[in-house]
């Protein structure tokens, strides 16, 4: 027996989160029955709908992309713009693991596996995002500091974060920044920035985990070979189980 929310996720349709959503809206059919409540255990060989459609396991994939500019991070989209499943031709229905901004751009994981994007995208896992920043302005100290001690963002203080200033250049009045964090909220890092009085004006995101940029050009990707996936799950497994320990 298996939680529905998990054996949907591994069905490749979506992550874990979005399974719990399709439940709970009343998109999902056991044995032709609806079943909104959450935690519900199934068998693996019984017949599972959503929308209307019988689930089928797919293999996993997984796919690194450099998102470009002015590419949406979702697998559909109601005003009819690009989406980041656009660029990658496939049959399998991929979704990308967490989210980049329209017009940022950077290193996206995309994956039909929905249980490794529960372990990735979950903030107890802690799972580091480095993004390098582009501000307006000669980033000074005193607004540096706060960024690696949290500052308040919607109403609530964000993690410590890891800021390195890379470069300035007083002839553009810019500033080069490098940030790493672990959470995922909205926006997040822009907001970060306006929190301390420094305008973004380019925003890409360097790493994922150990998942970096070479060999990729925007708009590339290519697949993740075995070992990456397994150092993916070990990785998120290790995170959680630390945490975890603290909690004893």
């Amino acid at each position: 027996m298996e939680r529905l929310q998990k054996i949907i996720a591994q069905s490749g349709i979506a992550s874990r989160r979005h399974a719990e959503e399709l439940i709970k809206s009343g998109r999902v059919k056991v044995n032709g029955t609806v079943v909104t409540e959450l935690g519900t255990k199934v068998e693996k060989n019984q017949p599972i709908e959503v929308d209307g459609v019988r689930l089928s396991k797919e293999e996993p994939v997984y796919f690194l992309l450099y998102k470009p500019r002015g590419v949406v991070t979702t697998a559909s989209d109601d005003k009819k713009r690009k989406t980041v499943v656009d660029l990658i031709p496939t049959d399998m229905r991929i979704y990308p693991v967490g989210r980049l901004d329209y017009d940022t751009t950077g290193v996206l994981l995309l994956t039909n596996d929905g249980t490794l994007t529960n372990l990735l995208t979950h903030p107890k896992n802690k799972i580091d995002k480095v993004y390098r920043v582009k501000v307006k302005g000669i980033a000074k100290a005193e607004q540096i500091i706060p960024l690696q001690e949290g500052v308040v963002i919607d109403g609530v203080k964000t993690a410590p974060a890891k800021v390195k200033l890379r470069k300035t250049d007083p002839s553009k009045n810019t500033s080069m920044i490098e940030i790493t964090i672990h959470e995922g909220r909205n926006h997040q890092v822009k907001k970060m920035m306006q929190a301390v009085g420094l305008d973004v004006l380019k925003l890409t995101r360097i790493r994922f985990a150990f998942l970096t940029l070479d060999g990729l050009t925007s708009g590339n990707y290519r697949k993740l070979n075995p070992k990456e996936v397994k150092r993916l799950y070990e990785l998120a497994q290790s995170k959680k189980h630390k945490t975890n320990k603290k909690h004893l």
